[in-house]
């Protein structure tokens, strides 16, 4: 780590921030209410609006968005005539799966070989944590040279659009010159990176029937139709025999032309088991950053302990479609319905619902807040060149933001590396990343006011 004053001011404030990140994980805040409670969210949210006020934030608020759940806003006035920069950050996060298969519980954050494990410690709660770091080393050496706005999210894993609709019926409140979003991640633990694009994503809800209710499988099975079987049936229509997404109407061919993304460390970080093949074709940065991907996320039918010796009169599923820029979110959701109902066989009744979306995003990267983020990541990360990667994650507010302030540049950092295996079990950060994150934010906060 670099001996700039601003990392010295970090590195004190480390072992504040893992109490408070602690803090913070401790909160079950599962924007799924049906699972979780409500309560968990709003607490996490009132921490994160305690947090702002102790940081001399002004007008913070607990924003109540149209889809049922809370953002946190703050604003942080600077010298006249600075410009404005806007902090994103999420608090609620994935659920824990199953919490038996977590080393150690996953609302509390527990250290364990140099890493803090807990379900959000990455995606994004350290988010939230880098940002208050990056504006306490700031004032502690000169003050906060911009304007500062943060909003932090309280529903970004459910795909909801809470925050987008909010920001779209408050178009003044989140404009700013630069929006820094801090839930992206480096290409690897070290290795500074910005994210250059993201992926849009839909979820649609397929639902298929057959009969008016189950039936006896020897009485009537062989000729009644097994809605389950086909089910299955418009599934496997959604991949080619590699693998490969397969939705009628939607193009799959194109590519990633930057930092490439080699196989055996691909299938290092996903744990892919030994001799389980890869699926797709092109390059592993074609098929994660720049095609279509399609997820099965879940079905609804018997389980095996208990299942009947019966033929299944309705099954459903819910379908993600991860889309790249220069795909058009909204079109792929009709080709995505389009595509379920035609495949959908032996006449069996069919419907779909859209219950999520976003659009892709790709940025400018010649902007002067990318230069100034450049020179900030090369004193954090000495030695080190800043790179462009994409992620095949989904952040629909980039591209709300992008429509709302087409003159604002848009940068992504974050925890969320590879290690870190955010929306898994035993989800974890690295504190030297938190750390060094932390100073190239501040950095780059000090950078760009300048510049």
């Amino acid at each position: 780590m670099s001996s700039h004053p601003v990392a010295e001011t970090v590195a004190s404030l480390m072992p504040g921030a893992r109490a408070e990140l602690a803090e913070l994980v401790a909160f079950r805040s599962v924007a799924d209410f049906d699972q979780f409670p409500r309560s968990e969210s709003e607490g996490a949210a009132r921490w994160v609006a305690d947090a702002l006020t102790a940081e001399g934030f002004q007008d913070v608020a607990l924003l109540d968005t149209p889809d049922g759940t809370q953002s946190v806003y703050g604003h942080l006035p600077g010298p006249q005539g600075a410009k404005t920069v806007l902090l994103y950050a999420h608090y609620d996060v994935q659920p824990p799966l199953d919490e038996a298969a977590w080393a150690s519980p996953p609302f509390e954050l527990t250290e364990r070989d140099g890493r803090w494990y807990g379900r959000g410690a990455a995606d994004c709660k350290g988010g939230v944590i880098m940002h208050l770091l990056a504006l306490r080393a700031l004032r502690a050496n000169g003050g906060v040279p911009v304007h500062v706005k943060v909003i932090v999210e309280g529903s970004e894993e459910q795909g909801t659009g809470g925050l987008e609709r909010y920001a779209e019926e408050h178009p003044d409140l989140l404009e700013a010159d630069t929006v820094v979003i801090g839930d992206a991640g480096n290409f690897r633990v070290g290795l500074p990176t910005v994210t250059a694009t993201l992926r849009g994503m839909t979820l649609v809800r397929v639902q298929v029937d057959t009969l008016e209710g189950n039936l006896h499988s020897g009485q009537f099975g062989g000729a009644a139709p097994d809605a389950l079987g086909a089910l299955i049936r418009v599934l496997d229509s959604l991949r080619a025999e590699d693998g490969s997404t397969t939705v009628d109407g939607l193009t799959p061919a194109t590519r990633w032309e930057g930092l490439q993304y080699e196989e055996e460390q691909f299938r290092e970080d996903a744990k892919v088991l030994d001799g389980v093949e890869l699926i797709g074709s092109g390059t592993v940065a074609d098929r994660i950053w720049a095609r279509p991907a399609v997820t099965v996320l879940g079905i609804d039918c018997p389980p095996v302990v208990g299942a009947t010796p019966s033929v299944q009169a309705g099954a459903r599923a819910l379908v993600s479609l991860r889309v790249p820029p220069g795909v058009d979110a909204v079109e792929a959701t009709k080709l995505l319905q389009a595509h379920l109902e035609a495949h959908t066989p032996w006449g069996a009744r069919v419907r779909t619902e859209q219950i999520g979306q976003g659009q892709a995003f790709s940025a400018d990267t010649t902007s002067p807040a990318y230069a100034a983020m450049a020179e900030a990541m090369a004193v954090a990360y000495p030695g080190r060149e800043m790179q462009y990667a994409g992620q095949g994650g989904s952040i629909p507010l980039c591209n709300t933001l992008a429509a709302l302030y087409p003159r604002a540049e848009i940068l992504l950092i974050g925890l969320s590396e590879p290690e870190a295996q955010i929306h898994a079990v035993d989800e974890s950060v690295s504190p030297e990343e938190l750390e060094r994150l932390s100073v190239a934010e501040a950095l780059f906060l000090s950078n760009y006011a300048t510049g």
